[in-house]
């Protein structure tokens, strides 16, 4: 009977989670809140505050005793869930400081990517999120006070992307599917609110000095809730930079070995990135390089037999402008309460139209043939694509796993991937220098997740600086500066979102070496299994899932 009752409040929780933010129910799969916008006044944040306390309590009140053991680690996950939501309604407040939260572009973007039903259908309900765009950003407005800089500055380019969309996109989907609608007026109305927001962050500009650094102490919490994890942020930064200076010393080895000069120093490793960041795709090659690498990751994962491939159909597609400059690919799963049978996205970016010639080959020398490979093993095989594949298919007694899969293992499990896939000798069937060149670039990466969590930490919990994050990124990360750069900029952005790689990484890892010492006869492909059975949850209830012990 217990179970029955969690099971409605897991069902309760979801569809309330939905109503309050249709962009997320869209991209999830739920379509019934197509048509709206979410609502970022103060009235809607007390709303939602006093759904959450109601929620928590509903919850606490389950004696946990009589739950089955996956409604008891759901009951968890969820109750974690609310509290990291109620944290940020409330103590850190973004939606008053942070103006990119009101920018509507993504909800309105999101009914035009997926072809969940027919374009006409979408774009009706397009038709009633562009309606509401001025009285959205006017609430938004009216929240927002003492706000940061940066995201005021961030904010106002990005909203360029959302007029794009708006007066560019929108007509295009409307004459591609024979102008069923009139949406002249919608357009017009929703491109002008666009531009008076833009124009009245630019006067409050000047005026926005908050400090975008969070601060020790809601920092700590956020990491603990956001990230379900054990890990504090003095624990956590001493374990990035050990792992800092083990991934030198494997660097140090590798390009040793690769070059014949014994262990190699900093300036031999500089060297070698060097020379394989020339071998660089262009706008014109990227995805079909991509297409090419996802066919030899498949094989190679389905020749060493690592997991059961599920062989979903797989669509590498051109980043939509209004995503690029960001990252040079994403995944896009099928939502968790999708019913359409769509098909996984591996998104790959050909650079912005408006960069420079310098900015391009700082970026593609970042991204080079070679990082390629590994990147397609990240967001592809068998890394995001794969392991969501697997997720969907759970099926549990509620859906909380599949709306609130836990970002640290889903990344976590695409950086084991990586490291996975290259210790296995991943293109050592066409050359060791191919395989090495795939090493180097997937050392290079766990670098990144490294510095990450160190620029995060670092950031929000003391005083990093932008010559110090830059330094620790191009003398011990090996980046680009377009690289560099940009991730100063989402340090000040962000806050634990850049520790989700690494934290996750370390979770998977140790949970790994754990289950293949509890089960020593088991196959690559049996352990690597029974890891993607249960969806999405945080490492630390797998743990129990799997019947292993706390991470020491």
């Amino acid at each position: 009977m217990t179970s029955e009752n969690f099971t409605q409040i897991a069902g309760s929780a979801i569809a309330t989670y939905c109503a309050e933010y249709p962009d997320e129910a869209t991209f999830l799969g739920e379509h019934s809140n197509d048509h709206r916008l979410g609502d970022p006044s103060v009235a809607g944040q007390q709303r939602r505050q006093s759904e959450l306390s109601t929620l928590i309590g509903r919850l606490d009140a389950l004696p946990a005793g009589e739950l089955d053991t996956g409604d008891r680690i759901d009951r968890d996950i969820l109750r974690t869930v609310a509290e990291g939501e109620l944290l940020g309604l409330t103590e850190i407040d973004e939606g008053s400081w942070n103006p990119m939260l009101h920018n509507p572009g993504q909800s309105l973007y999101g009914l035009l990517s997926r072809d969940f039903a027919p374009l006409p259908d979408r774009l009706a309900s397009l038709a009633g999120r562009l309606r509401a765009v001025p009285d959205h950003l006017e609430a938004g407005r009216a929240r927002l006070r003492d706000m940061s800089r940066i995201h005021v500055e961030t904010a106002i380019g990005q909203l360029e992307g959302t007029l794009g969309l708006i007066e560019s996109e929108i007509p295009a989907a409307l004459a591609e599917a024979g102008n069923p609608l009139d949406l002249t007026a919608e357009i017009s109305r929703a491109a002008t609110a666009v531009r008076a927001y833009q124009d009245w962050l630019r006067g409050e500009l000047p005026a926005a000095q908050r400090s975008a650094r969070l601060g020790k102490d809601l920092f700590a919490r956020k990491l603990e809730l956001v990230l379900a994890t054990p890990w504090q942020p003095s624990s956590l930064l001493q374990q990035a930079y050990a792992d800092l200076d083990r991934i030198e010393a494997e660097l140090a080895e590798l390009v040793g070995r690769t070059t014949g000069s014994g262990t190699a120093d900093r300036a031999a490793i500089a060297a070698e990135f060097d020379r394989l960041a020339a071998d660089v795709p262009t706008s014109d090659t990227i995805l079909q390089l991509c297409r090419d690498a996802l066919t030899e990751t498949t094989e190679f994962v389905r020749r060493h037999d690592l997991l059961t491939l599920l062989d979903d159909p797989v669509e590498v597609i051109e980043m939509p402008e209004i995503d690029r400059g960001v990252a040079v690919a994403y995944c896009v799963p099928v939502g968790a309460l999708e019913a359409a049978p769509l098909v996984t996205q591996f998104a790959v970016s050909p650079t912005p139209k408006d960069w420079s010639a310098d900015r391009v080959r700082s970026f593609y020398r970042e991204y080079n043939n070679h990082m390629l490979h590994n990147l397609t093993i990240h967001e592809a095989m068998p890394g995001h694509v794969e392991q969501l594949s697997h997720a969907y298919r759970y099926r549990g007694s509620n859906q909380v796993r599949g709306v609130f899969g836990s970002g640290s293992f889903i990344e976590g499990w695409a950086t084991y991937a990586e490291e996975l896939m290259a210790g296995r000798g991943y293109r050592s069937d066409i050359s060791e220098a191919a395989a090495a060149a795939v090493r180097m670039q997937q050392l290079k990466m766990q670098l990144r997740a490294v510095l990450n969590t160190i620029l995060d930490i670092s950031f929000h919990t003391g005083d990093l600086d932008e010559r110090e994050a830059m330094e620790l990124m191009l003398v011990r990360g090996y980046q680009e500066e377009g690289e560099a750069a940009g991730k100063w900029r989402r340090v000040q952005l962000s806050s634990t979102q850049l520790c989700t790689y690494f934290v996750g990484y370390v979770e998977v890892r140790e949970l790994v070496a754990d289950l293949r010492r509890a089960r020593p006869s088991w196959s690559d492909r049996q352990l690597h299994d029974e890891l993607l059975n249960y969806g999405s949850p945080p490492v630390r209830y797998l743990r129990q899932l799997l019947e292993l012990p706390p991470a020491a």
